[in-house]
């Protein structure tokens, strides 16, 4: 004997209830996921619960479902994150963009003129995010992002498809070593930054996003620690080097900064009220 039909209003209900235990916004989840594997809006849903879904349509929603249990990122299984008003394509090979990272862009536009040409430089680009929000918002400037995953400079060179932006150079680089010979007005990046045995690290960034793109090593500041050092090299007199960190790390990315020779050093807190990002300005003479 077949399935019984199922409803879409029955559907929601009842995978509201399941995602219970494994989403803090198990309704949002179910609304895309069933937008995302059977193309009904979400308004529609609730305008037409009695909708009956075909039986591949339950079968495929099943199998998302069960990833989502699991505690797999929405991002990782609808293939897409927003950032920035900005749609990007992400999967496993990069790190998912968060909110707060988007201080790391309001950072760089501030310190790029809107009509000025400009050298910017983005470390770690993964999914490309920082380095188009500002190629986007500053079409003078010249934005160059490096990353050492050829993964992740597939989908960073599928968003600058999909967004459409000319002045982007996308390259494959361990920092800065494909980068001998170029200088830079600004430099920005969002490292890995977390300790290995960090206590507030979730179980679901270890299991599902990219090691290398999270853990920097015992101290977290391994990878900070290298391009605070490396970065007077590549910066242009009078640039600056504005990068995320952890929120209880300021005063070390400070530090550093400091040590390796940069002057008007200052952190930025985010919505929060968390030091997320430290900048500091290479001297002009």
């Amino acid at each position: 004997m077949p399935p019984a039909p199922t409803s879409v209003g029955d559907w929601l209900k009842n995978t509201v209830a399941r995602l219970q235990d494994a989403s803090d916004s198990p309704q949002l989840d179910a609304e895309i996921l069933l937008h995302t594997m059977t193309g009904i809006p979400r308004a529609m849903a609730y305008a037409r619960p009695e909708q009956l879904l075909t039986q591949e349509q339950v079968e495929d929603l099943q199998m998302v479902i069960g990833r989502r249990i699991t505690g797999e990122p929405m991002a990782y299984i609808t293939g897409t994150q927003e950032f920035w008003s900005m749609p990007l394509k992400v999967s496993p090979a990069v790190l998912i963009p968060r909110p707060e990272t988007e201080l790391l862009v309001e950072r760089a536009l501030e310190l790029v003129a809107l009509e000025q040409p400009s050298q910017v430089l983005d470390l770690g680009t993964g999914s490309g995010a920082i380095a188009l929000a500002v190629a986007l918002a500053r079409p003078h400037a010249q934005v160059t992002a490096v990353d050492i995953s050829h993964d992740a400079l597939k989908i960073a060179r599928d968003n600058q498809h999909s967004v459409g932006v000319n002045n982007l150079d996308l390259r494959l680089s361990d920092w800065f070593s494909a980068l001998a010979g170029r200088t830079f007005d600004l430099i920005v990046g969002n490292p890995p930054y977390v300790a290995a045995n960090d206590p507030d690290l979730s179980p679901h960034v270890i299991t599902f996003e990219p090691g290398n793109a999270v853990v920097a090593g015992t101290t977290g500041l391994e990878a900070i620690e290298r391009i605070t050092a490396a970065a007077p090299l590549y910066l242009a007199k009078g640039g600056t080097l504005a990068l995320e960190h952890g929120w209880r790390q300021a005063d070390d990315v400070r530090a550093l900064l400091v040590r390796a020779g940069f002057s008007r050093v200052r952190s930025h807190r985010d919505l929060a009220g968390h030091e997320r990002v430290t900048e500091g300005h290479w001297p002009t003479g």
